[in-house]
């Protein structure tokens, strides 16, 4: 047993998958006041890594792989973007032999190793009572293994592409439609200067709210999602007539990552894919480009557009968080803790038609979040859909219509 003194029990707090501004006030908001009720709060570092590689050794330097959080700490930190526990895309039921620690190796040597039973003796080694992972639907996954072999666990959404199902909203999707509108309206000095096409490809492997709710706050005139194949004549000819109608002659669309075009299937960097068996998306933005580039004289009377051509990339998940993306991760840390202290796990902090809740944790993978297509996409246009709002949640197609 790990020599931690605690008054009323331990929490351990974790951030896994990709950064988000909002992380740091949701570790907050769990550990100020879980402090402040007599708990002790342990910050796993770096995702489900850190517990994975722990050594169970009370000699042994831990320090990579779990700290003691203090008021001080989580103060300081509360007011940042990114994850000051750092991250990573580790999947403690399938980790490859390559990655299993070396203290793990004799007994764990098949290509995909389920390493849940070490989970299990570092966390009671650690003297961990509740678990609170905060991630998108690959980190929760795990926490949702975790409830199953019977560990007290409540789960915070975040994502930056919204979709983690049973929530309205995912911690770090604010911060993201405001860096994207910003980017984009900044981009537009050089699109109108040169009167050209503008093709943004954002994140949105799945889904493609990151997509569509700047294009529906005007951003750009269409957008092309994974929800719906797409036909690249029928974009082309979008686009310039867009040009056409706009006196600045130039037309955007955002191209979310997973989007296909009519046909195909998602653009890959390479064949490798991390532990949650997901291959690096990227391309399909330069793919568009070139595609409506070369079909654009067919509608252009015979010459082709050129295109501004740009990735948004890592530049809509950087930096301080924006309003909602400091108030609601608060928030949700403090609900998870109310669990908590009333004893609660298994359970998925959400943000639901306005008000905030909790449902049960199965929800994270018992179906998947996307874009309602019939009623919230345009196939005619490759737009949103502007009608029959009233009732919808903030940011309109993210709720359980989705």
């Amino acid at each position: 047993m790990a020599n931690i003194n605690t008054k009323k029990g331990v929490i351990g707090i974790l951030t896994g998958g990709g950064d988000v501004p909002g992380l740091n006030p949701a570790i907050r908001g769990v550990t100020r006041r879980a402090l402040q009720q007599g708990y002790q709060v342990i910050g796993l570092r770096r995702g489900w890594a850190g517990i994975v590689e722990l050594v169970r050794d009370k000699d042994y330097d831990n320090s990579d792989n779990f700290q003691i959080l203090t008021k001080e700490a989580v103060e300081r930190a509360g007011r940042t973007g990114g994850t000051f526990l750092h991250s990573s895309r580790t999947n403690p039921s399938r980790v490859s032999k390559s990655s299993v620690p070396p203290h793990h190796q004799a007994a764990y040597n098949a290509e995909k190793n389920d390493l849940t039973p070490e989970v299990l003796k570092n966390l009671a080694w650690l003297g961990i009572d509740y678990l609170v992972p905060i991630g998108g639907d690959d980190t929760l996954s795990y926490g949702v293994r975790l409830h199953k072999e019977g560990f007290k666990v409540v789960c915070i959404p975040k994502t930056m592409d919204n979709d983690v199902p049973g929530t309205d909203y995912c911690i770090g999707f604010s911060t993201c439609v405001n860096r994207t509108i910003e980017l984009v309206n900044n981009l537009r000095t050089s699109a109108g200067s040169h009167e050209r096409f503008m093709v943004l490809e954002v994140f949105g492997r799945y889904a493609g709210f990151t997509a569509m709710v700047p294009t529906m706050a005007g951003v750009a005139e269409r957008c092309v999602i994974p929800e719906y194949k797409f036909n690249i004549e029928q974009l082309t000819e979008l686009m310039v007539e867009d040009r056409r109608n706009n006196p600045s002659h130039y037309s955007t669309v955002l191209v979310s990552e997973g989007a296909m075009f009519e046909g195909g299937d998602m653009v890959f960097e390479g064949e490798a894919a991390d532990a949650f068996g997901h291959k690096k998306l990227g391309g399909i933005g330069d793919l568009v480009s070139e595609k409506v580039k070369e079909l654009s004289a067919k509608f252009n009377k015979g010459k082709k557009i050129d295109v501004v051509n740009q990735k948004l990339g890592y530049f809509v998940r950087c930096g301080a968080p924006d309003a909602m993306d400091a108030i609601a991760p608060m928030i949700y840390g403090n609900m998870a803790l109310d669990l908590l202290l009333k004893n609660i796990s298994g359970r998925l902090v959400v943000l639901k038609n306005g008000r905030y809740g909790n449902v049960p944790i199965e929800t994270i993978t018992a179906t998947k979040k996307v874009v309602n297509v019939a009623e919230h996409y345009s196939t005619e246009r490759l737009a949103p859909k502007f009608d029959n709002l009233e009732g919808k949640p903030l940011f309109v197609m993210t709720g359980d219509d989705a």
